[in-house]
């Protein structure tokens, strides 16, 4: 359960650091407005919220293991939002990144 319950919290974050992010780049880049840039700023200190849930109290290990989340939400994020195509290398960095995350988060450690 705790590992589900980290999972879904790693999630979320990607939802709100990634689109935070986007909202951003469409209102800046693509001219949508400061409404757009207004909802990413606050998507993005939502996502620092979120990230505090983690279970572990280690701030270092949190974020990087997030960081192989944001590597893979990225891409699927590109793909969804703007049509992003993925290569087989990035398609591989991810994964790499994605199993690099889970050894960071799960591996087991001496308590």
């Amino acid at each position: 359960m705790l590992v589900a319950r980290s999972v879904a919290l790693f999630a979320v974050a990607a939802l709100l650091e990634i689109g935070g992010a986007w909202l951003v780049w469409q209102g800046i880049r693509e001219h949508r407005g400061w409404i757009w840039i207004g909802a990413g700023v606050i998507a993005l200190g939502l996502y620092g919220v979120v990230a505090t849930f983690q279970h572990d109290a280690n701030f270092g290990r949190i974020l990087a293991a997030y960081g192989g989340i944001f590597v893979a939400g990225s891409i699927a994020w590109g793909m969804i939002a703007d049509g992003y195509r993925p290569d087989r290398f990035d398609v591989i960095g991810a994964l790499i990144c994605l199993a690099g995350m889970a050894v960071i988060m799960y591996g087991p450690r001496a308590h």
